[in-house]
């Protein structure tokens, strides 16, 4: 990723008050990119897009991607030459909980999306994030590439699925990649998830109940504490996508397609394992519960093969899951205190850029 080509340039993300718009949003105020954001009002109290301050450095506007109207508006006013996806319902139970609404904001949101790209001329790189969970989970150990099998049983995983579908559709009937010197608009998915990082308040997500628990000395119920996941800190896919938009700008249909972002297989570690080691950072234990209620069904082991995005983008990730963690702790200590959060966020962004990237060992 070359920071000059952000300078200036006109970036219009969605899902920008969110937790992962919200670091993506000052990562491009750092570059120095003209930033327009539009999303719903952030659906935390705290918020980092409000605790960091991120409206300060762009242009924010408030708004639903299901109103197509709105969206192709506020696209058109910004002009942008970037377009980042980032706005979603991200939620597997809020899902079981409104099907419905999460249906509309992932696959109606992203269809609006790209209808308000195809009425904004100038338009040249087109990010949708979408999750890794798009895939169809066979519960297998080895990890899934790009031209797996698409699927999901939960709500939100097929929402994904089919937001996915929606964007290779638009590709294939609007942005043909052999048609780019028409139109000019290159088209990409980017699939990630097990995403953490200083200043997430998402209702339950692990490390904020964590962090949550321990700060409040009070007990910590884990619906699933052995299960596994690849961890990630919330910028190396941000970083991912900042890479694959340059890419697309750049270089256009050979890269107009879906792309993988995660972690080594090193960062495989269980919900316990994950737990244990921020109460070692913390300094406090908590004891673990197990929950007995009634939990729905969410997909077990899945892991995504980001050999691609190495190979073709220079992408690779730049830390391990230790530093990750200390780093979140570092954040959460930062606002714990009162002290600037949007100055300790823009500290971890600058001090990120600046590493190289990881080159495990065989035994992580």
């Amino acid at each position: 990723m070359n920071p000059d080509f952000w300078k200036n340039r006109s970036v219009f993300l969605t899902g920008h008050t969110g937790f992962k718009g919200s670091w993506m949003a000052l990562w491009l105020q750092e570059l120095g990119a003209r930033v327009t954001g539009f999303s719903l009002p952030p659906n935390t109290s705290p918020a980092l897009f409000e605790v960091a301050d991120v409206a300060a450095g762009m242009t924010s506007v408030l708004g639903d991607i299901r109103d197509a109207e709105a969206l192709a508006a506020a696209m058109a006013a910004a002009r942008p030459e970037v377009v980042i996806h980032m706005a979603a319902q991200p939620l597997v139970r809020e899902s079981y909980a409104d099907p419905s609404g999460t249906y509309a904001t992932n696959v109606m949101g992203t269809v609006n999306l790209l209808e308000a790209v195809r009425k904004t001329p100038g338009v040249r790189a087109v990010v949708v994030v979408t999750t890794d969970k798009v895939y169809l989970n066979r519960e297998w150990h080895w990890a899934y590439r790009e031209d797996s099998e698409l699927g999901g049983e939960d709500p939100y995983s097929s929402s994904k699925a089919a937001a996915e579908l929606a964007a290779h559709s638009y590709r294939v009937s609007f942005f043909h990649p052999a048609k780019h010197a028409e139109h000019g608009v290159a088209l990409a998915t980017a699939r990630a998830g097990n995403v953490i990082g200083g200043g997430d308040w998402a209702k339950d997500r692990l490390v904020p109940d964590a962090l949550n628990a321990l700060k409040a000395g009070q007990p910590l119920v884990l619906r699933h504490p052995h299960a596994t996941r690849p961890w990630q800190h919330v910028l190396e896919p941000v970083y991912g996508y900042l890479a694959l938009a340059e890419a697309l700008h750049h270089q256009g249909p050979s890269h107009a397609q879906s792309w993988n972002f995660g972690p080594y297989e090193f960062s495989d570690r269980s919900v316990g394992w994950i737990v244990d080691k921020l109460c070692e950072l913390w300094g406090v234990a908590v004891p673990k519960q197990q929950d007995t209620g009634p939990i729905p069904h969410e997909a077990g082991y899945l892991k995504v093969d980001s050999s691609k995005a190495r190979a073709v983008l220079g992408w690779a990730p730049k830390l391990d899951l230790d530093t990750t963690l200390r780093w979140i702790v570092d954040w959460t200590r930062v606002h714990h205190s009162g002290a600037d959060a949007r100055a300790e966020t823009l500290a971890q962004i600058r001090r990120f850029m600046e590493l190289p990237h990881w080159q495990p060992t065989s035994n992580g």
